[in-house]
């Protein structure tokens, strides 16, 4: 069994190839490829996800499919592309069948690798796509369709949280919503930014 020890994760790489790597959780059998995540090591934005679905687990990549595609269009809607933020998910590897991961999945891998990752790419802004990356900042009692688009100071940084991109993919309705939240990004990333 592999697990990764917090000393030997000393770059975001290091953090990737353990997550190839990783054998600490149940996810780990039925995968085909792990996602780490990728993007820009030194964005501002970070997204979080829930975790792999097919696409990505073939690839290796996060997003990719059919909630990747309007991930991207929301990305243009701002002037951003995919390589100018850093997108990862709660769980690197997919859960069978799409379900969602399990909380002791979702402990394990936020506390291998995940919190790692934000310590090295230290961003100014996290956006949660989803209620389970959201639920890692927010207690309980928050639900996503109170609080989604209004920002809050958590853990000494600013976190968004938004629906995830495959909301719009089941639920037309729910499409205008991500896009007038998403747009807010910029600003709230100003704001931040002004903030000492």
């Amino acid at each position: 069994m592999s697990i990764p020890t917090p000393a030997t994760l000393t770059s975001l790489e290091a953090i990737a190839a353990a997550v190839h790597d990783c054998t600490a959780c149940p996810l780990a059998a039925g995968r085909l490829t792990a996602v780490p995540g990728d993007g820009n090591p030194h964005s501002p934005v970070l997204f979080v996800g829930e975790g792999p679905g097919q696409k990505e687990d073939e690839t290796g990549h996060p997003f990719i499919g059919a909630a990747g595609k309007f991930l991207d269009e929301m990305l243009s809607a701002i002037g951003q592309t995919r390589s100018d933020v850093f997108v990862t998910n709660v769980v690197k590897c997919r859960p069978p069948e799409n379900r969602d991961p399990e909380p002791d999945e979702i402990h394990t891998c936020t506390d291998l690798f995940l919190w790692k990752q934000i310590e090295f790419i230290a961003p100014k802004l996290i956006v949660t796509l989803g209620r389970h990356s959201m639920g890692l900042f927010f207690p309980p009692e928050y639900k996503i369709s109170q609080i989604h688009g209004q920002p809050k100071r958590v853990r000494g940084r600013v976190v968004l949280p938004l629906y995830h991109p495959a909301a719009a993919l089941y639920n037309g309705g729910m499409r205008q919503t991500l896009i007038y939240d998403f747009k807010k990004i910029p600003l709230v990333l100003k704001k931040v930014q002004l903030t000492p």
